[in-house]
């Protein structure tokens, strides 16, 4: 008898393991793969875009012809550190105290107060696997991956003769290599995402790949240099353009690389090679996105492509980032997910939207509760009709103090001194026009203050790089320098 109880136990022991292993399984292949492109620096310049007549980026104009492109998408600040930071912890800048550069140490205090987007996943069920630039500094952290490509670096050949540097600097270099292609990061990056890609998985998995062209140096393979045009067209510039500007708003350019461009007369050779750095990170996105589509993975698994902020290259008579103007906020943003294939069909959304709105966009479509001081609002909504409105505001932040708020037709910036910008996109897309002085727009000008933060979070003191803070820090943080 006793022995015959101890057979029905262990079989009833067996069938549970079996039913919960099973019911495990369904509830893994239920949840959605999630594929996670970003990229480094990356303005309008592309085809789905239309920022510059050139761009040649046929794989991301493909996916954003099968997703949906938000083509009026902003970033929370104009820098890699406070962006990343923003879009992976979930929090804004003004809430989290985030808004300058931090040295790499900063995630630690970080991972202790919130829980970034690969943790959550991961806690959650998920395998997660890195390559390439996800966070500003932060790479191989278990808590948050469960796998995390170790990159080999090899010294740059370039084509003799070639493109542009400024004196020997490395980062500011702007010509053709000759290195085999799987001597660059982003190729390297990339085939470690195609072979996650080709891997068995028992588990819903989450793959950022993290594509760091066209950040500087713009350096990259000879024949993406080759295949543009022999003539490159300059970006639609207002040579009395910073007249109305006010000074805060003017201290953020970097004119002394516009200058040193005029003078070298080298704006062509680095707007050139900004375009096949460009058409290199479609080449390596593409390699990606062609794995996912041959693999068993493709009906299950939802693509989200963005970058971290946008570029000057001359507008405004600046170069990089660090603005809050168009060039320096606006962002390719797409997401496909390959669930809806049959409906989605390729559709543009216009109306403004935050990156901020990632996090808890991903959590809901993995069905994961965001943590409840998780910024933004989720846009399953708008992928499911792309004629919803959103609730909350795209503000992008440079400083404490310093927002714009972009709205389908407007921008609005107001800086720690209260001076202020409005631009009438309708009307002015380059933003050449301030309008914040004159009396017929001051009830839009009162619209769109309504939408400014409500307060300022202090500035997170610790592990900071000094020359990126601006707004009301940075008198306190020039003495402190000194």
């Amino acid at each position: 008898m006793k022995l015959i109880i101890t057979i029905s136990l262990l079989l009833l022991i067996t069938s549970s393991a079996c039913v919960t292993a099973s019911n495990k399984k369904k509830s893994a292949e239920k949840a959605p793969n999630i594929l996670f492109i970003a990229i480094d620096d990356m303005n309008d310049w592309t085809g789905f875009l239309g920022g510059h007549p050139q761009a040649i980026t046929p794989n991301m104009d493909k996916l954003a012809a099968k997703g949906v492109n938000f083509t009026n998408a902003h970033c929370s600040a104009p820098g890699c550190s406070p962006s990343r930071n923003a879009l992976l912890y979930g929090v804004e800048p003004f809430n989290s105290g985030l808004y300058p550069f931090y040295e790499h140490d900063i995630h630690e205090q970080l991972m202790d107060r919130y829980i970034t987007l690969p943790r959550l996943l991961k806690e959650h069920g998920y395998n997660t696997y890195g390559a390439g630039k996800i966070h500003h500094g932060l790479k191989d952290d278990p808590r948050e991956w469960t796998g995390y490509f170790e990159l080999k670096y090899s010294n740059k050949e370039f084509k003799a003769g070639a493109g542009y540097q400024v004196g020997n600097s490395k980062k500011n270099s702007f010509r053709p290599t000759v290195n085999a292609d799987d001597e660059h990061v982003d190729y390297q990056v990339a085939s470690y995402g195609v072979d996650i890609l080709q891997s068995e998985h028992d588990k819903p998995f989450f793959l950022a790949v993290g594509i760091v062209k066209p950040h500087l140096p713009f350096d990259c393979p000879e024949r993406f240099f080759n295949a543009l045009p022999e003539k490159i067209e300059a970006p639609a510039i207002l040579e009395d353009d910073l007249l109305d500007i006010p000074a805060e708003g003017n201290s953020f350019r970097r004119a002394g690389d516009d200058k040193r461009f005029k003078n070298d007369k080298a704006w062509e050779d680095v707007r050139r090679a900004y375009l096949a750095c460009i058409s290199w990170a479609d080449y390596n996105i593409g390699r990606v996105l062609d794995a996912l589509e041959a693999s068993p993975y493709a009906d299950n698994t939802i693509v989200v492509l963005w970058s971290d902020h946008g570029f000057h290259l001359g507008e405004k008579m600046s170069f990089k980032k660090f603005t809050l103007w168009e060039e320096a906020t606006r962002v390719p943003f797409i997401i496909y997910d390959g669930r809806e294939k049959a409906h989605q069909g390729g559709q543009n959304y216009s109306e403004a939207v935050s990156l901020i709105n990632i996090y808890r966009t991903l959590a809901e479509l993995s069905g994961i509760e965001a943590p409840g001081y998780v910024d933004g609002e989720s846009l399953v909504p708008v992928l499911k009709n792309t004629d919803e409105q959103l609730v909350k505001p795209t503000i992008t932040s440079w400083g404490r103090g310093n927002y714009a708020v972009r709205t389908k037709d407007w921008r609005y910036i107001r800086y720690f001194d209260g001076t202020e910008e409005l631009y009438h996109h309708k009307s002015d897309a380059n933003e050449w026009h301030n309008l914040a002085n004159d009396v017929k727009h001051k009830k839009v000008k009162e619209e769109l203050a309504a939408r400014l933060p409500k307060r300022d979070a202090e500035t997170i003191q610790e592990f900071i790089s000094p020359w990126s803070v601006y707004g009301v820090d940075k008198e306190k943080w020039k003495t402190k320098k000194k």
